[in-house]
């Protein structure tokens, strides 16, 4: 029955971890709207309020690694909750601006330190064979957090200062994660005293092997410094290649910004309106969620390495033939943001609010998001910057400085009388509008690219980060891979209109197959199999000199 318990728990820390980061990731786009009404933000500040969740994570990921090993993991996540519970109370009561990137900053700072300790924890705290399974469930757990996210933005967007609420909600599962929490017992590597109620109540879930290492590793466990991870010593400059070569390749293979066209495939193939571009999003989220399931089955029984490869292939795929369908169907995409307080911005997108061409500004219909996960962990600048205008573009016609509630027309409000036809058809002039078959098959390769990412990248990432290091260095050095994944993102993210201006979208989705390929044959030299496998036999593989 302890046993029992301690596995039921375990699964709940890894899920409400996951729904509250992806909660707090998509939860933005629905409250901007209203923010930027209300606090009459201009696109600088919009842009300021949603990086600051980014700087927050970012400066977690520098420090948490730290806090994680030097204070245990149980704890980390515990303070991660207090401080989330913190920043949510400042966004809900906030009267400022200033308020506002506060509250954001340390929810990020929170939901950075609980996405490392949430899945070294886990990994710990099972047996060999459940391992893949209740990691995953942490990825599984950002794709149901982003899509409630989506639910409540609908729900409140017709309330008055509605944003409160949404901000508010997630004071709800980060109190139930932390009430979870103190019923687990503390990690065991981090016990001296075998004999501790804690440590026979974790032993049942193991076997018999796993219990034997578990029982001789307190005693065995080495102090790293962290400039090990750059060393010779137990082989840890090859497990730190292993971790940052997962993290970067996550990233450049493209998925910050594949979904960044979404909206644009989708009104191609027919999903015309604004309102019917963002069910398709809601649809993009729930293959999302299948495959993430799909990984969750296999993570133990493929392997880590076949699921990673696996995703690769198909990834790679996918990106190449967007890239080749869109030099005979090419798609454009525009640099323009609006700001709520600008009077030519309602003005300029009631001309024709969803014709695709480059002089228009066309606000993205599809998150991003829905596709970085966590990438998370982490999802970078652009992935968040793109959730705010998720919503956006069914407000667009409205978008004029008043802080009266009419003029907060809800969302679901808008999508009933949003018109495709202004003057004219959408999609008069648009040179890909007559390449019906070609656009099916990007909008099949796009669905295809989610579903590799979430069964491959997605999920297997973290969970081969939280395995391959020591137990004396494994928070510093995932925090390290951490930063780099985070500072990646915003690369990507930053470089990616720059680049399209420089070589052309055809080009930049081809370049992403590339780096697909390149992934590929990095799994296959270096990443090693470590399903079925105890952290104690992972750590001795890594070990011996290959």
């Amino acid at each position: 029955g302890r046993a029992l318990l301690v596995l039921l728990l375990s699964a709940t820390v890894s899920l409400l971890g996951g729904l509250i980061f992806g909660y707090e990731l998509g939860i933005i786009s629905g409250a901007l709207l209203q923010l930027q009404i209300d606090f009459h933000l201009s696109c600088f500040k919009q842009e300021v309020l949603v990086s600051a969740l980014l700087i927050g994570a970012l400066l977690a990921s520098l420090i948490g690694g730290i806090l994680i090993d030097r204070h245990g993991r149980r704890r980390a996540i515990l303070v991660s909750n207090l401080v989330l519970l913190l920043g949510s109370l400042i966004l809900t009561l906030t009267r400022s601006l200033i308020g506002l990137v506060i509250g954001r900053m340390t929810v990020g700072f929170a939901i950075s330190i609980s996405s490392m300790a949430c899945c070294i924890y886990v990994s710990e705290m099972v047996a060999a064979h459940q391992r893949g399974l209740l990691v995953s469930l942490y990825e599984a757990g950002i794709t149901v957090g982003i899509l409630l996210s989506y639910a409540l933005n609908y729900f409140f967007a017709d309330v008055d200062e509605g944003w409160r609420y949404m901000f508010g909600l997630a004071i709800a599962p980060t109190a139930m994660q932390f009430l979870s929490i103190l019923f687990l017992p503390v990690n065991p590597v981090k016990l001296s005293s075998w004999d501790s109620d804690c440590q026979k109540g974790l032993i049942q879930l193991q076997d018999t092997e796993d219990k034997a290492a578990a029982k001789r590793e307190p005693y065995r466990e080495k102090h790293y410094s962290f400039l090990d991870l750059f060393r010779t010593r137990d082989n840890m400059r090859r497990r730190t290649l292993v971790g940052l070569g997962l993290v970067l390749f996550q990233q450049f293979t493209g998925q910050p910004n594949v979904l960044g066209y979404a909206s644009k495939i989708f009104h191609s193939v027919g999903f015309q309106s604004n309102s019917s571009a963002i069910l398709a999003s809601v649809g993009l989220g729930a293959i999302k969620v299948v495959a993430t399931l799909i990984a969750m089955a296999f993570a133990d029984k493929a392997g880590r390495r076949v699921l990673l490869m696996a995703g690769c292939v198909v990834m790679a795929i996918s990106v190449t033939t967007i890239g080749l369908t869109s030099r005979i169907a090419p798609l454009a995409m525009a640099r323009d943001c609006k700001a709520a307080t600008d009077p030519n911005a309602s003005h300029s997108l009631t001309q024709h609010a969803l014709m695709p061409t480059a002089s228009q500004p066309v606000v993205s219909s599809i998150p991003p998001a829905l596709g970085a996960g966590k990438s998370q962990a982490g999802p970078g600048f652009a992935a968040m910057w793109s959730l705010t205008k998720v919503f956006a573009s069914t407000q667009s016609r409205e978008v004029v400085p008043s802080s009266s509630l009419t003029q907060k027309r809800g969302l679901v409000g808008q999508a009933k009388e949003e018109t495709v036809g202004s003057p004219g058809p959408p999609f008069g002039g648009a040179p890909w509008a007559e390449h019906t078959v070609l656009n099916w098959i990007t909008l099949l390769s796009m669905m295809a690219f989610v579903s590799a990412f979430s069964i491959g990248f997605g999920p297997m990432t973290w969970l081969v980060l939280s395995e391959i290091y020591p137990a004396g260095i494994r928070g510093r050095a995932f925090a390290f891979c951490n930063s780099f994944n985070w500072a990646a993102n915003l690369l990507i993210s930053l470089s990616f209109l720059d680049l399209i201006d420089a070589i052309g979208f055809s080009w930049m989705f081809l370049l992403y197959g590339l780096m697909g390929v390149m992934a590929v044959i990095f799994i296959y030299l270096f990443v090693p199999e470590t399903k079925g496998q105890s952290l104690e036999e992972i750590d001795q593989q890594f070990s011996r000199k290959r």
